[in-house]
């Protein structure tokens, strides 16, 4: 039996963070891990085809193969456009004309 790959899953939702070692076999997905995680039944409101997933903070297949150490990451949708909200900040700091 070949040996097992060691690696984690994260998620963090706005109140709560899900982590994750797994040891899976060579030749597991990042799907596979993911369902063999647990992650969906324990937070049920993730959606793998609407939610892009990746391996520290690049973006990935699902069917992406996994390597020793990899850390799977499923991102959650952005509330807001972060160029819109640093405009909005940078707005408010402007001194009132004169």
């Amino acid at each position: 039996m070949a040996d097992l790959v060691n690696v984690q899953l994260c998620y963090a939702a706005p109140l709560r963070e899900y982590f994750r070692e797994l040891a899976v076999a060579p030749g597991t997905t990042i799907e596979q891990a993911i369902i063999q995680s647990g992650v969906l039944q324990a937070i049920p409101g993730i959606d793998l085809v609407v939610q892009p997933v990746g391996i520290f903070g690049k973006k990935r297949p699902l069917d992406t193969v996994l390597r020793e150490r990899d850390r799977i990451e499923i991102y959650r949708p952005l509330i807001a456009d972060p160029k819109d909200s640093r405009r909005r900040r940078s707005e408010k700091r402007r001194p009132p004309p004169d």
